[in-house]
């Protein structure tokens, strides 16, 4: 079945054509989908943009693009980024891409091998599992607790493994919601240097803090070579753009910009660049997101106070930012056991195996906050209440 929003619903559901991703019945509540809501989708802004950039008599945005992007895009979004992040950044260590999971899969592409071994969190993000293994890459997983990454198992398993590469989520981890601390990021940027592994820090939250402000993002240490930081445009402004970038120093972007794919195809998305281009230099993105977090705070508030009130039983702590709530399952009761009767309750959940390489996992669930208004979450998490009292 198709979720869309009432006003587009046809009087004959079984034709229906899919335009989203993730297909949602009406009265299903899915506290497992990671996705912005529709009608926090900024489509009037965007439709001013494009009218403006659309009038103009200059249209080169048509043909190929150039390789590393719009120079003038990547100008806009280095000066959006250095108000963001705090620190200068340079239109040139920016390199366009059409999303955060396009960027890791080039960088699987550029970097390794089928067979190598990649450093990764667990659990981590499911989907990059996904891309991962399209690579045949041999996942070696790190643990983490309350503070992100434990530096000491990277330690252990560098003593074993020659990877090129660590993956990880520093900043309001999907699924953990987890922030890794800023001695750490010290240690992790220190231990990069001295055996010479990539760190490809996926950033995609960075700039929905709702309480204190995180630790630096890894992208202020591009300069340093061992770097390369995702972004997205994604959970700031709207998926349906697959817009985002890279920040890395000169020798890998310079791996980027002469990769075949582009140089058969030209620069990723220079007409959406173009028109995300007037949204930034009119500072609407800045907007954008000041609004998100004034919602999903209040959201994540909502969900907090419906896990407390109904499911005092369950661990779980509340992030700092982000999407998610990272939720361990009572008495040893499993997600796989759970959904089924979850989803006679009409609510779901995302289990927590999904993001473990190893199968763990298997007594946790993520749950995201973003998508409903208070009152749904609030039913969400009754009848989630519902179906794990009738296992407890």
């Amino acid at each position: 079945m198709c979720w869309k929003p009432s006003a587009f619903v046809e009087a004959d559901l079984d034709l229906r054509l899919q335009v989203t991703q993730v297909a949602v019945p009406v009265d299903f509540i899915d506290l497992g989908l990671g996705d912005p809501q529709l009608a926090l989708l900024p489509w009037e802004m965007i439709h001013q943009a494009a009218h403006d950039r659309l009038s103009q008599d200059d249209y080169r945005y048509l043909q190929y693009g150039a390789n590393q992007g719009d120079g003038y895009f990547r100008r806009s979004l280095a000066k959006f980024l250095e108000k963001g992040y705090g620190f200068p950044v340079e239109a040139g260590e920016l390199f366009i891409t059409s999303g955060a999971s396009m960027g890791l899969h080039l960088v699987c592409s550029l970097f390794t091998q089928p067979g190598d071994p990649i450093f990764i969190e667990e659990p981590t993000y499911m989907f990059a599992l996904r891309i991962f293994a399209d690579h045949g890459l041999r996942l070696i997983p790190l643990e983490i607790d309350k503070h992100g990454l434990v530096i000491e198992s990277l330690e252990e398993n560098l003593s074993h493994y020659h990877s090129k590469i660590l993956y990880l989520i520093p900043t309001f981890q999907n699924p953990s919601g987890r922030t890794l601390t800023r001695e750490r990021r010290e240690r992790l940027l220190a231990l990069s240097q001295e055996h010479g592994f990539l760190i490809v820090a996926d950033e995609v939250y960075h700039l929905l803090s709702y309480g204190e402000v995180p630790p630096k993002p890894f992208a202020a240490y591009a300069a340093s070579g061992n770097i390369i930081s995702l972004g997205s445009f994604s959970k700031i402004l709207a998926p349906g753009l697959r817009l985002g970038w890279i920040q890395a120093g000169p020798k890998i972007i310079e791996g980027f910009v002469s990769n075949g794919l582009l140089e058969s195809g030209g620069g990723m998305n220079p007409f959406t660049s173009a028109i995300i281009r007037t949204v930034l230099e009119r500072g609407g993105l800045e907007q954008n997101i000041a609004k998100l977090i004034s919602i999903y705070r209040n959201r994540l508030a909502a969900m907090g106070d419906a896990l407390r009130r109904h499911l005092p039983e369950l661990e779980y702590s509340l992030p700092g930012g982000g999407y998610f709530i990272w939720v361990r399952l009572p008495h040893g009761l499993t997600a796989r056991e759970l959904q089924p009767r979850a989803e006679s309750y009409k609510v779901g959940f995302r289990p927590g195996t999904s993001f473990s390489s190893q199968g763990g996992m298997q007594d946790y669930i993520r749950l995201c906050f973003v998508f409903y208004e208070a009152g749904d979450l609030e039913q969400g998490i009754f009848r989630l209440k519902q179906a794990v009292h009738g296992y407890v």
